[in-house]
């Protein structure tokens, strides 16, 4: 028979498991802002705190001054209780990015080190591996440190085969590939969709913040979706769920991404007279130059994006349609206009629209949000683990 192990210990689990998890949501409490917030009395408190920070995941940074009566101790969590490295995979046949995007950080969420690398040895194992190994190498840190590695995959990752699907990058769709990648770095390994995270980078850092939901398009040297559903994403039973790219359009034997995607839009863009080397270069360059070739190359786009909009949100009906990827970055505010008015005036719908506020990697943002919210709920419930046989 299998039981709690005492009352005394299941409590003492949930206590501290509560603690470290008002840290990482605050940031710093001393302990009498610990017992408000949890109930807890003075000798209770102070003995969480101890085994807390005797575990290492909290410490002292310093003490309050100025108040009444003897300095308080200001707890945090420690920084070093748990590194994540998040590497952005690229598909370099569609852009001329180097074929990685890579950060590593802290259980704060500090960025330690941030760099690009080439896909200098072909094999995805070795590849990430050195990834992994030249951002501790930037950051001071022995690459035993990291604790999880996030991946964002142009594909989606199906866990109940272990494989990555719809990717075009050589090597990436071998089955068992990303359990051999934690094996290889003694760290747990999470691949996710690179569309995916950054709609997780909109919903913490951009415009989906507080919104009770909404669907990201993503344009850029591929077309995606994203679908927020509150904070969680729709993933699908095998993880394709927003690859929309691949929707045929009627009987012409094309689908969406022909028509929407990085090189469709380059075409676009040399029929009324800008050459680029990328669909964003040709897109900032046409918002830069107000004459009537560039407002008909937008707006011939702006219809073309329209249409996949209606698609979307014809189905999901979201309170919210972002505008995200390189091409809605280049575009902005004036895109957007043009393409809410193509969308409005076509369909009945009335979808709001708007464009990612987000400027950096949203893709590598995203990563990163999603590791550290793994690592910190493996910590949180590591604690609450109190059971053990009779």
């Amino acid at each position: 028979m299998t039981r709690l192990a005492g009352s005394s210990k299941l409590l003492r689990a949930m206590n501290e498991s509560a603690t470290l998890a008002l840290l990482l949501e605050r940031g710093t409490l001393t302990r009498a802002e610990l017992r408000e917030l949890t109930g807890l009395s003075k000798p209770t408190t102070s003995d969480v705190l101890r085994t807390l920070t005797d575990a290492g995941f909290a410490t002292v940074i310093g003490h309050t001054s100025g108040g009444p009566g003897p300095n308080a101790e200001i707890y945090a969590v420690n920084p070093s209780a748990a590194h994540v490295v998040a590497i952005s995979v690229r598909d370099i046949t569609e852009t001329p990015h180097p074929a990685f995007g890579a950060a590593l950080c802290d259980l704060t969420g500090t960025v330690l080190a941030q760099a690009e690398y080439d896909n200098s040895s072909g094999d995805p194992l070795a590849s990430v591996q050195e990834v992994v190994t030249g951002l501790c190498e930037r950051a001071g840190l022995d690459a035993s440190v990291v604790t999880h590695v996030q991946l964002a995959v142009p594909g989606s990752y199906d866990a109940s085969s272990d494989t990555i699907r719809h990717i075009d990058v050589s090597g990436w769709s071998r089955p068992g590939l990303i359990s051999d990648l934690a094996t290889r770095l003694e760290a747990t390994v999470w691949a996710e969709n690179d569309v995916n995270l950054a709609a997780i980078a909109e919903r913490h850092r951009g415009v989906g913040s507080g919104t009770e939901g909404f669907a990201m398009l993503w344009l850029g040297a591929g077309l995606g979706c994203a679908i927020d559903l509150g904070g969680n994403l729709l993933r699908g039973v095998s993880g394709g769920a927003g690859e929309i790219g691949y929707v045929p359009v009627g009987q012409s034997g094309k689908d969406l991404q022909d028509f929407v995607g990085g090189p469709a839009v380059l075409s676009l863009a040399a029929e009324h007279g800008f050459t680029a080397k990328t669909a964003e270069a040709a897109v900032a360059s046409a918002v830069s130059q107000p004459d009537s070739g560039a407002r008909m190359f937008l707006k011939e786009l702006a219809e073309r994006i329209a249409l996949v909009l209606a698609s979307v949100s014809a189905i999901l009906d979201p309170p919210l349609v972002i505008l995200a990827g390189e091409v809605a970055q280049a575009g902005g505010s004036a895109l957007r206009d043009l393409v809410a008015e193509a969308f409005h005036g076509a369909t009945p719908l009335r979808t709001p629209v708007a464009v990612t506020s987000l400027t950096d990697d949203a893709v590598l943002l995203g990563a990163l949000d999603a590791g550290l919210r793994t690592v910190r709920e493996s910590l949180i419930d590591s604690l609450r683990h109190a059971l053990t046989p009779a």
